[in-house]
């Protein structure tokens, strides 16, 4: 996945005074931004995004953005500012589907991209964050990050959906139906489809209520977890995200040890994507129904990057 390293390292050059930066500077800093090559050879790959030029000393190659990446990035900017309480809701709801209504700090910026925060969100706290979060210690020495429950109790948005619809009214132990979307040519077999429709019919737990009830074992729990993995898809920006980097959130919102199966038993929920070795679970209601989640504008300006990754004609890769 490309577009995430291109934006880090865009960050890193309209960081600089001069928004130049000489490949010296950033040569050596390739794991960081996870590039499996050279990072001026990177850079080079995409002409479109990144200029180059010789630099005043020694005649190194320095690079800066192109006039169409600065005026996105200007974009991508003014969307921050003007998203900034939309996206400290994002971090609360995350936060809040955990078992401890806490999490380690790592965990929070391994999923920065997905929930479309800023890189330097958590540095910034006196400016992004409001007093229902605090900083905590937790085991093992960990930093963590806690939100104030403050009594509320926070509907899903398929809880929310289904109450405009008005086929839900919020008892407890009350069965909310999927959106169904079946794949064109996928057929199952008839005993897995009558599955499908007794499984709808099983009570709805949310994933900002108490779990710990439950019979691990039980369709009930499984709903909960399709319940969890559909809200946390609905709060990523893109509605997807690469299956692996889910598995480290196993602990903390109390998931099964093979919760990728719940991808693969729900094919009408959830398709999964194999492109260039990665495995992707994709929300498949937020492609089929735009009125059941809204595209978020910073999804707008990643797919105007993706536009200038395309223009500079190498091979893409998102």
């Amino acid at each position: 996945m490309h577009l995430k390293p291109i934006i880090a390292l865009k960050n890193v050059i309209v960081q600089e005074p001069s928004a130049s930066i000489p490949i010296s500077a950033i040569s050596k800093r390739g794991l960081e931004f996870d590039i499996h090559v050279k990072v001026a050879r990177f850079l080079r790959q995409y002409p479109s995004i990144f200029e180059e030029f010789t630099g005043p000393m020694h005649n190194l190659p320095w690079f800066r953005l192109t006039q169409e990446a600065v005026e996105t990035d200007r974009e991508e900017r003014i969307v921050y500012e003007e998203c900034r309480e939309e996206l400290r809701e994002r971090l609360r709801r995350f936060v809040l589907m955990s078992k401890d209504k806490f999490l380690p700090l790592k965990i929070v910026k391994g999923m920065e991209w997905y929930l479309g925060l800023p890189s330097d969100f958590l540095e910034q706290p006196e400016v992004n964050l409001d007093g229902s979060f605090g900083f905590v210690d937790m085991e093992d020495g960990l930093k963590g990050l806690a939100v104030e429950t403050e009594g509320r109790k926070g509907l899903s948005v398929l809880q929310r959906n289904a109450m405009k619809k008005g086929v839900y009214f919020g008892e407890p132990m009350e069965a909310i139906e999927f959106p169904l979307f079946p794949s064109k040519g996928l057929r199952l077999r008839r005993k897995v489809e009558d599955w499908i429709k007794e499984f709808q019919n099983v009570p709805y737990v949310s994933p900002y209520e108490d779990y710990s009830h439950l019979d691990p074992t039980s369709d009930v729990a499984e709903k909960r977890v399709v319940g969890f993995l559909h809200e946390l898809l609905s709060l990523f920006v893109e509605h997807s995200a690469e299956r692996r980097k889910l598995l480290c959130l196993k602990k903390y919102f109390g998931l099964p040890q093979k919760v990728h199966r719940a991808f693969e038993r729900h094919p009408h929920i959830f398709y999964l994507s194999f492109r260039n070795k990665t495995c992707t679970a994709i929300l498949k209601e937020a492609f089929r129904d735009k009125y059941a989640i809204e595209e978020h504008p910073l999804l707008k300006v990643r797919k105007k990057y993706i536009k200038l990754m395309k223009k500079s004609g190498c091979n893409f890769e998102e």
